[in-house]
């Protein structure tokens, strides 16, 4: 397990942390208290930068309580964070309820980043494909 580089660009951010030491995900919380209308999207600071390790990136995902108990959801999901970005994360929530608004408070836990390896593939051209059991099969493909 290596080290995530970080900086609190504001000093009431909070660390990002997981809540149990094997979770995929880090917990990334809003910097100050936002509301989100009924059906309205909202940027959200976090006030922290990350220095990615060499062949990562990041991603932004919801976190599942706040999508089954608020409705509360990322707008790009995943956001994506690349190797070289040292900029503030920033978080797009979005409310899918379209009558109630969302009230969060600063510390609020808002989304999970989780750092992947990325494969620096280059694109070829090809006329055809080695054989595959599935081919192209796709969506409702498997009968489930």
């Amino acid at each position: 397990m290596g080290d995530l580089r970080f900086q609190r660009l504001d000093p009431a951010a909070v660390v990002p942390s997981r809540a149990h030491p094997t979770d995929a995900g880090l917990d990334l919380c809003a910097l100050g208290a936002v509301e989100i209308g009924p059906g309205s999207r909202v940027r959200v600071p976090t006030g922290i930068a990350i220095e990615l390790p060499r062949g990562h990136a990041g991603l932004v995902v919801p976190r599942s309580g706040l999508a089954a108990k608020q409705g509360l959801s990322i707008v790009n999901s995943p956001g994506l964070i690349d190797e070289g970005y040292r900029g503030e994360l920033q978080v797009l929530l979005l409310n899918t309820d379209l009558s109630e608004t969302i009230h969060l408070e600063a510390g609020d836990r808002i989304a999970q980043l989780v750092v992947i390896a990325v494969a620096h593939l280059t694109p070829q051209e090809v006329d055809s494909f080695s054989e595959s059991s599935r081919a192209d099969r796709g969506f409702g493909s498997s009968g489930r």
